[in-house]
């Protein structure tokens, strides 16, 4: 239905059938974060959620592009204008896109694009990621470029971290691009090698609720860059290429080293735990034990609420409320400072752990959150 919204209003705006239609989702990350950019583990599953664009190419070197979601005329840019941080609208992500394909060398001439999405915006469910992966699968269709997923998302990573300023990680585009229904995604972000991992929740008698708590977080903002710097100095002053190549039984050793660094310490000691969680939720999962990984998530709260110190009042509000009522693991997800929590539970327990944490919402005065199942679902894909 979504599908065929947005190819009738693109033939309203530009007076003509487009192309094609696709469609890119969001992501919720199970356990792995700020792994990613120290060429580390993660673990995503993509989300019904998903950004849908209705797109057709231009020879005249014009890219023109609509939101459904955003009040405005269409936006027409001039293809060889588009430069690196020249723009702070919403139109960043899809233009940022297509420059990366040019600058890769692909020969983009323009395209028609009109776009409309589902994916809640600053609720750290990637809903930037979606905007350009949808557009980069788009082009590479309609121009037979022939690039595979990873490449798409290599391509769509640079266009957010060069063009629109913003130094994110790698997991975001992947797991919009390459996520399977039913499964969680295990990457590993140095070597973009994949393994999908079952993960069906109804058929054990569980959910995962994604609380998304009305605060709105933008990974462009300095907090993050400063989390990837001190990161990235910690792998200097330790000798390593990435934070990765810590291992985990040698953690010990490695923040002795550190000596007074106290907050490269807190980063260091989040990135090496929190990538051995992932591989513990793994091998949960393969080995069937799948309500196991509850105290897993929460440990990972814990770290990076204490040691990276991006978590906010409203998610640990999530978390302990959760928790209290009968929740069998809890924790924030995505970039931090707002955002979204995932809570782990038994299907029975949705009802109560729901209006619990509504409920102390209301008695703390914050906005009231978007409770919402999570489920595992495909990547991206042509819609029609």
């Amino acid at each position: 239905m979504r599908a065929e919204q947005v190819r009738e209003r693109f033939a309203e705006l530009y007076g003509a059938e487009p192309e094609g239609v696709w469609a890119a989702p969001g992501r919720v990350n199970l356990i792995g974060e700020h792994t990613d950019y120290n060429d580390g583990f993660v673990m995503p599953f993509a989300l019904p959620h998903r950004a849908t664009a209705a797109v057709s190419r231009r020879t005249d070197g014009i890219l023109r592009l609509h939101s459904a979601d955003i009040e405005g005329p269409v936006v027409e840019l001039p293809l060889d204008a588009l430069a690196p941080q020249s723009d702070e609208n919403w139109t960043a992500y899809p233009a940022g896109v297509v420059w990366a394909l040019r600058e890769a060398g692909h020969p983009v001439t323009g395209a028609d694009v009109h776009l409309a999405s589902t994916v809640p915006t600053g609720a750290g469910l990637s809903s930037s990621a979606a905007l350009e992966v949808v557009i980069a699968l788009a082009l590479n269709d309609l121009h037979d470029l022939g690039l595979q997923r990873w490449q798409l998302a290599r391509l769509c990573q640079r266009a957010e971290n060069v063009y629109v300023g913003a130094p994110t990680g790698i997991m975001d585009q992947t797991a919009s691009a390459c996520c399977e229904e039913g499964h969680a995604l295990f990457l590993d972000t140095r070597d973009l090698s994949q393994q999908q991992i079952p993960f069906d929740l109804a058929a054990e008698g569980l959910r995962l609720l994604v609380v998304d708590t009305q605060v709105k977080h933008a990974h462009s903002g300095g907090e993050y860059g400063k989390r990837r710097a001190g990161c990235e100095k910690g792998a200097a002053l330790l000798g390593v290429d990435a934070l990765r190549d810590i291992a985990y039984a040698d953690l010990g050793a490695a923040l002795a080293r550190l000596g007074d660094e106290e907050e490269v310490v807190r980063l260091v000691r989040h990135v090496v735990t929190e990538d051995q969680r992932v591989e513990r939720v793994v091998d949960l999962l393969r080995a069937g034990e799948t309500r196991a990984i509850g105290p897993v998530l929460t440990e990972g709260h814990a770290s990076l609420r204490d040691d990276f110190r991006i978590s906010c009042p409203e998610l640990d509000l999530v978390v302990d409320t959760a928790l209290a009522n009968g929740a069998l693991g809890a924790r924030m997800t995505g970039g931090g400072f707002g955002g979204s929590a995932i809570v782990l539970s038994e299907a029975t327990d949705v009802d109560t752990l729901t209006k619990a944490v509504e409920e102390s919402f209301a008695a703390a005065g914050f906005t009231a959150p978007r409770v919402f199942e999570a489920v595992p679902s495909a990547g991206a894909r042509r819609a029609g």
